[in-house]
């Protein structure tokens, strides 16, 4: 059944939309025509705007536009929202948000000690990837996808740690350079370990855990929170299987194996850059040294 029957507005989240062309027309606002309110010369770089504008525009494409529709009917689409929303995005806007901003923000006095805390690394990572895994326990997961507020809560919440976990990797701040490159490596390695068993238990499982899939009932509840209710009271619907030619437990398979591939490709790439940015500072480091050695300051 196509997925043109649950309208426009619960296709393409018109509202969403707006409000995120709000913030990104806010945001160029703020950085370029009036970033002499906030005294600041910085200049807005290039690379700075298209990552901020990059992270808005995948934003939209995985929370408003038909994947999000798709990851209230099937396991696989919900897994890559999760993958690209809390692996992808908050590099985007880490990378897109200019220094001076988030100077302003962390170290404001009432978020600088929980700033802080949340973003030590062994910090980051526990909290992130407990708070992942915890939402993927099945009657967690159906109680939290029925009810609007919890959802939304929850995502919001996610969101944040996702930012804290990928901090002490990606920020540009020099004062919060707290790993150095092989540190870097194991936090990555750590992180990538910490995420397996929440899929691994999706990939192995021999039955389909999460009612939200399989019972009509419930399934009809967390569809209503992305369908308008006019229009889903005017359809006759039994079930996910109406637009899913897999069977649910093949679904749940292939969403935690999207899940795991989307990882380590997006922590493969983390890694390299990682590796050869300190591969580089070595070699750098190394002929500094002799450098010094073969060119000695004479005694004063």
């Amino acid at each position: 059944m196509p997925l043109s029957i649950f309208g426009f507005r619960a296709l393409w989240s018109p509202y969403f939309f707006v409000s995120l062309a709000v913030v990104l027309v806010l945001f160029f606002l703020i950085t370029i025509k009036f970033r002499h309110r906030f005294k600041t010369s910085e200049p807005l770089t290039f690379k700075e705007g298209a990552f901020f504008t990059s992270a808005i525009v995948v934003l939209y494409i995985i929370k408003g536009s038909p994947i999000d529709l798709m990851g209230h009917l099937m396991f696989y689409a919900h897994m890559i929202q999760m993958a690209v929303l809390y692996l992808v995005v908050p590099i985007l806007f880490i990378h897109g948000i200019p220094t001076w901003i988030w100077r302003g923000v962390i170290n404001h006095p009432k978020v600088q000690p929980l700033f802080k805390f949340f973003t030590k690394p062994l910090i980051a990572l526990i909290f992130f990837n407990g708070l992942f895994s915890f939402y993927h326990i099945p009657l967690i997961f159906d109680f939290v996808k029925t009810d609007m507020t919890l959802h939304t809560i929850y995502t919001a919440v996610l969101f944040v740690f996702s930012l804290f976990m990928w901090w002490p990797l990606v920020n540009k701040l020099p004062e919060h350079q707290t790993l150095s490159g092989l540190k870097k490596i194991g936090y990555i390695f750590a992180d990538g370990i910490l995420l397996t068993p929440a899929c691994a238990l999706i990939i192995f499982a021999d039955v389909p855990m999460y009612a939200t899939y399989s019972d009509p009932h419930a399934w009809g509840q967390a569809l209503a929170l992305c369908v308008p209710s006019a229009t889903l009271a005017n359809l006759n619907l039994s079930g996910p299987e109406m637009f899913n030619s897999m069977s649910l437990l093949h679904d749940q398979q292939l969403g935690g194996v999207i899940m795991k591939v989307i990882q380590e490709i997006v922590y493969g790439y983390i890694l390299a850059l990682v590796f050869f940015s300190w591969y580089r500072n070595e070699q750098s480091d190394s002929k500094a040294v002799e450098n010094n050695l073969m060119n000695p300051r004479p005694a004063e």
